[in-house]
């Protein structure tokens, strides 16, 4: 089994490793399961809050269901990837 070793966006090194090879192609495990941690318990702001705080042109992902709805900013989304939400009694998981 091959390990190779690389720098962190914090400059520790981690390893990864091989874990399968399929194909002659090998797989690698960077990160272990829930190195990145999903949010849990989204904060939300008013429309006019966030237009105080949100580029007029940044980017989100929007989800309407019946009469409620969210927008979840994808500069967020790049640091942690999911959101477990409800949308009333709807539970979702918005991925990125």
């Amino acid at each position: 089994m091959t390990v190779i070793s690389y720098k962190t966006t914090q400059g520790q090194p981690a390893q990864a490793k091989v874990v399968a090879v399929i194909d002659g192609d090998e797989m690698y495990r960077v990160l272990a399961p829930d190195d990145i941690p999903a949010i849990r318990e989204p904060q939300f702001l008013s429309g006019t809050e966030a237009e105080e705080q949100m580029a007029p042109d940044e980017p989100v992902i929007a989800l309407r269901i019946g009469g409620e709805a969210r927008a979840y900013s994808l500069w967020q989304l790049d640091r942690h990837e999911i959101v477990n939400d409800y949308l009333g009694e709807t539970p979702i998981a918005v991925t990125w």
